[in-house]
């Protein structure tokens, strides 16, 4: 098989049901730096995509297909072991943890322990936070919120970033400004990326391939 055909993350005929209702078959090809939207109503199978991509499919639902990224399989592999990074609609930071210790948790085991503090700081400069090391996460912006919780999941060095509507929350002006972080944030990563949501101008923003399923599909 030549390189180009196995670059990037690949869905094979993916199918999810619930119940013996069928959800949503599709398939598609992201290219490391590009950005796949997948849009559909509540119940449609969007959280549950996300899932069966991540690995952590709730056994209520079943699915076939295969995902592939890279020349990897990962369709079988333990959720652990598929090294993916997720945003979701909160921003989930651990309140009993500082803004550091949350990056912390998030640190890729490959970083040295005497540069752990070094490289924490450089993270948060590098999103306006600098001198938010010690910050009690409760006294955060959301949108300030949602720039840790992007640094974290980056900090673990993630081969694919998915994103159940993350800036659902935040209002039009930090919606937009988040957007533009995380969606430059992987295109310089090379990240292929999977964001679902119910919002067109997400998806306008996103610039790639944009799948439409549920009952919005057929309208």
């Amino acid at each position: 098989m030549k390189p180009d055909m196995t670059d990037g993350l690949h869905l094979e005929a993916i199918s999810i049901a619930l119940n013996g209702r069928m959800l949503l078959s599709l398939s598609a090809r992201v290219r490391p730096g590009e950005i796949l939207t997948v849009m559909g109503p509540s119940g449609s199978g969007k959280s549950a995509l996300l899932a069966a991509l991540g690995g952590f499919l709730d056994p209520a639902f079943t699915a076939s297909g295969r995902i592939r990224i890279d020349t990897d399989d990962l369709t079988s592999v333990a959720a652990e072991k598929r090294r993916f990074g997720m945003l979701f609609q909160d921003p989930l930071l651990f309140p009993h943890l500082s803004v550091g210790g949350n990056l912390l948790f998030g640190l890729t085991p490959s970083i040295v322990r005497r540069d752990q503090r070094r490289r924490m700081e450089q993270a948060l400069a590098d999103v306006e936070l600098e001198g938010f090391f010690d910050r009690d996460p409760a006294t955060l912006s959301g949108g300030q919120k949602a720039r840790v919780a992007l640094q974290r999941v980056m900090l673990s060095a993630p081969r694919l970033l998915l994103l159940d509507e993350p800036f659902s929350k935040l209002d039009s002006g930090l919606r937009q400004q988040t957007r533009n972080l995380i969606f430059s944030r992987a295109k310089s990563a090379r990240l292929p990326v999977v964001l679902v949501t119910h919002d067109q101008a997400d998806a306008e923003a996103a610039g790639g391939e944009i799948l439409v399923i549920g009952e919005e599909a057929g309208r």
